[in-house]
């Protein structure tokens, strides 16, 4: 048999021994079970992770149906994938796969491959793919793995921007150093720059701009001759250099700082409608005024204004006879007007200083400069004013600095009886110190009325004060007087008022006074007298506790020489008639503290007297409601209270007050304006406290004594008319008020000065206690009557025998002269 078939048919031998034993051999059991995912199944019992998976136990083959599969990264170790060069692993699930890094890429297009036999990762052109990356400013520059943007001239990388854009570059700013040279500036231009002339300069070429320092050609221009009507049709134009121009103005006529071009305006008072009772002739006085500035220099002008001012408030006697509303307008019309027209004249006025006073006393004083530094002072007899030059300078304007000030004193007339009115904490101060309402009051001028004109108008708030010394009539300020600095201030009515706010005084002796002042406000300041004192509150005052001294007196003398109302009773009039003697004669005398701020040791002593003896008065009004109680009250009046401890009470338990409030405060006696108690740490309780219960006692004894005389006269007569009987019982009830002390307690309300009503009603009540005792204990007693009319009669009788022996002796002596001539 050939080699060939005999090598085939042992091959089929073989295959067919293979399949018979295996047809012979048992099979493995058929997969019953599901495998976790990424997973597949082995046999009956046991699964497999799929390629690129493995399971957690990292065992190949599990039969816990829980396993799970995970991932295996390639990329990581300690795998040892490699992707090569210029390429990085990206791991997939199941799998991975390498891709070139940022900036490289596969020629063929394609974004991955499988290992690092397929690198093939070449660097990419930016720029070529990109051509508008450094667009429209710069161009593009292949970098390996990058670009980068060079900027065209002009223009510089963003610093801001992640694609470094570039962007315009600002040449005329540091740290650029291009220079245009004088009188030129540079402009930036979009990736460039050019020079140019500035205001006021032009190139004799007629070009606009020039590439730099060097092409600098620049001249002044003319504005005058390129435009005749620039200060027209009452100025003349002057050129400035550098690069400006100015009007002069032709006399009579001002630079208006309305105008931002400064137009020549004409200087005169303004339109005015003036109030009811104001003649035209003011207004024709006012026109022809200013009418005359157009014939006269600048210097010669202003001096005549100041005289023909003063000549116009001398001859107006009219405008004294106006209404106080029609003066008023008057007034603040012609103070702002004319230091208006005052700083107008003044600014045309060549540099230095003027001053000019008028036979009349009115004062003009005035200082021009043109860049002034440091101080300056201006002012003579009447007024002197000191200031910083930087507060009349106008803050941007060339223009001359100016400085002046008007003072006279014929604007009294108009301004006699203007109202003041205080700044709240001024008001408050006041009413603390002087301890009584203050209103804005009638002010009395001391001084010449001082008008202060600036070049700069802006002096509604100054940086630093103005000083201003004031001259005036010698005054002295008595103990509620006071000499206040204060300012005219206009209201939008057109009328004005006296005020006081930003304005304090420095200093003042008897006639002179200094202000600082933060505002000059444009109008007068001055000197005014204010009086804080209610003067008929002190007239009452006065008047009443002379009269109560002499009804007391009168009182004192009744109950010491009457016998016939001789008793307990009598004894409580007398020293209650005693104690109110002396207190009000004190305070009469020496209740006003002169020294005004220090509190002295007659101060103290006096106020300590009064704390005496008004608490012995109220006492013995207690002991006089007690005494009134067992007369009206009870049915069988006993004998009351002998002398000794009448006194014992009536004197000692003051003094016992008045030793225990000296031991715990003795600073507490007197007051800066009056000897009395103070009011600090409540220290004037230690009188208000004592005299509190005694009234609220005696109100007590008043109410059951008036219900039990009622109810007697009832009794007593039943017929009396109803009308006769509430006359008696009133005019009963209102002495025992007064006598008791019960009208007292109106002075428990007086809580400040604005108590004004309460204030006059115990004034009146209580300064004439003398008199309602007077008039209760002795006319309206009939046995004090009685006695009355016998030391009337006796006093009668004897001056008629007097007379009659006087008579007799002349009859004895002219006989024997009568009969010798007969």
């Amino acid at each position: 048999m050939p080699t060939q078939l005999r090598g085939l048919f042992l091959g089929l031998c073989v295959l067919v021994l293979l399949e018979t034993a295996a047809a012979q051999t048992p099979k493995d059991p058929p997969c019953r079970r599901r495998c976790p995912q990424h997973a597949t199944c082995i046999n009956g019992t046991h699964c497999t992770c799929k390629n690129g998976f493995a399971s957690s136990t990292g065992e190949k083959y599990f039969s816990d149906p829980l396993e799970i599969c995970d991932d295996i990264n390639e990329c990581v170790p300690p795998t040892d994938v490699s992707c090569g060069q210029n390429a990085d692993c990206v791991n997939t699930e199941g799998s991975y796969h390498c891709t070139c890094i940022s900036g490289y890429a596969l020629p063929s297009g394609e974004k991955t491959f499988p290992n690092a036999t397929m690198n093939n990762c070449q660097d990419v052109d930016e720029c070529q793919l990109n051509s508008s990356l450094c667009a429209p400013n710069g161009v593009c520059k292949n970098e390996l793995q990058n670009y980068t943007c060079i900027c065209k001239p002009g223009f510089a990388k963003s610093s801001k921007n992640q694609l470094e854009d570039c962007i315009d570059v600002n040449e005329c700013v540091p740290p650029s150093t291009i220079s245009c040279g004088q009188n030129a500036a540079c402009v930036n231009t979009y990736g460039d720059y050019h020079c140019t002339c500035i205001p006021g300069y032009k190139l004799p070429s007629g070009e606009k701009t020039f590439p730099n320092a060097t092409m600098n050609d620049c001249q002044d221009v003319d504005e005058c001759q390129l435009n005749s009507s620039l200060c027209a049709p009452h100025g003349v134009c002057m050129d400035t250099p550098p690069g400006s121009y100015s009007c002069e103005c032709k006399l009579g006529f001002a630079k208006s700082s309305k105008d931002q071009f400064k137009k020549c305006i004409e200087i005169s008072f303004p339109f005015w409608t003036p109030p009811p009772g104001v003649s035209q002739n003011l207004i024709e006085k006012l026109k022809f005024i200013t009418g005359k500035f157009k014939s006269a220099s600048a210097n010669e002008s202003i001096q005549v204004f100041v005289k023909d001012v003063e000549k116009l408030l001398n001859e107006s006697r009219d405008l004294e006879h106006l209404p106080l509303e029609a003066r008023l307008q008057v007034a603040t019309y012609l103070l702002s007007n004319v230091e208006q027209i005052l700083r107008d004249l003044a600014q045309t006025m060549p540099h230095g200083a003027l001053v000019f006073h008028t036979q009349g006393g009115t004062e003009l004083s005035v200082n021009v400069k043109e860049k002034p530094t440091g101080s300056v002072e201006v002012g003579r007899s009447h007024t002197k004013m000191k200031l910083d030059w930087n507060l009349a300078r106008k803050h941007g304007d060339s223009e001359n600095t100016v400085v002046g000030l008007f003072s006279t004193c014929d604007m009294k007339k108009l301004l006699a009886n203007a109202p003041l009115v205080l700044e709240p904490e001024k008001k408050a101060d006041l009413q603390q110190v002087h301890e009584a309402q203050v209103g804005g009051g009638v002010p009395v001028l001391l001084s010449a009325v001082s008008t202060a004109f600036l070049s700069n108008k802006d002096t509604g708030n100054l940086s630093s004060p103005v000083t201003f010394a004031f001259s005036h009539e010698n005054v002295s300020s008595g103990s509620r007087q006071e000499v206040i600095c204060a300012f005219w201030q206009h209201n939008d009515k057109g009328s004005g008022h006296w005020a006081t706010t930003g304005c304090r005084k420095l200093g003042s002796n008897g006639n002179s006074t200094t202000c600082h002042c933060t505002h000059l406000s444009s109008f007068a300041i001055l000197m005014a007298h204010y009086d804080v004192e209610d003067w008929t509150l002190s007239v009452i005052t006065q008047v009443g506790l002379g009269v109560s001294l002499v009804c007391l007196l009168l009182c004192i003398l009744t109950f010491l020489l009457c016998r016939s109302i001789q008793g307990s009773r009598t004894t409580i009039h007398l020293h209650l008639c005693l104690c109110l003697f002396v207190g009000s004669t004190v305070f009469l005398a020496g209740t006003a503290n002169p020294g005004q701020v220090e509190v002295g040791l007659r101060c103290r002593l006096v106020a300590g007297l009064l704390h005496y003896c008004f608490l012995a008065a109220f006492c013995w009004m207690c002991l006089e409601g007690l005494e009134l109680y067992f007369l009206v009250v009870r049915v069988f009046p006993g004998p009351g209270l002998r002398t000794r401890w009448l006194c014992l009470l009536g004197y000692g338990t003051p003094a016992l007050i008045v030793a225990i409030s000296a031991a715990v405060n003795s600073r507490g006696y007197g007051r800066p304006r009056y000897c009395w108690l103070s009011r600090e740490n409540g220290f004037i309780w230690s009188f208000l406290g004592p005299v509190t219960l005694i009234i609220a006692f005696n109100a007590f004894i008043f109410v059951i004594t008036v219900w039990k005389l009622t109810q007697k006269f009832s009794e007593i007569n039943p017929d009396m008319k109803k009308l006769k009987k509430a006359r008696i019982l009133t005019f009963t009830a209102i002495a025992q008020l007064c006598i008791l002390g019960c009208t007292w307690i109106f002075g428990l309300f007086l809580f400040g000065p604005q108590s004004q009503v309460l204030a006059y009603i115990f004034t009146i009540l209580n300064c004439f206690q003398g008199c309602f005792l007077f008039l209760l204990h002795c006319l309206l007693n009939k046995k004090v009557r009685e006695e009355y009319r016998r030391w009337a009669c006796i006093v009668t009788k004897s001056k008629y025998n007097e007379f009659s022996t006087s008579t007799t002796s002349q009859s004895r002596a002219l006989r024997p002269s009568l009969e010798s001539g007969m």
